[in-house]
């Protein structure tokens, strides 16, 4: 899929994943502010190949790409 409906996905509540990342087990997906948070706007968030979770930000290749896929 392209990243649109990865985006869909996202805000559906799931977590997407790219066929092209290296790392195993890599996904994002939204996070919406709640009360745990300092966030005050939604943000998406990745989840690692060293299993922690980091703010992610979007590249151009991540862009265009056509290989999202719902994260298992």
């Amino acid at each position: 899929m392209k990243i649109g409906e990865a985006v869909e996905v996202m805000r559906a509540g799931g977590r997407v994943c790219r066929h092209g990342w290296n790392g195993r087990d890599m996904w994002i997906a939204l996070q919406e502010p709640d009360a745990h948070t300092k966030m005050s706007l939604p943000y998406v968030y990745m989840r690692t190949a060293q299993g922690g979770t980091v703010p992610w930000l979007c590249s151009q290749s991540d862009l265009l790409a056509d290989d999202w896929d719902i994260a298992r």
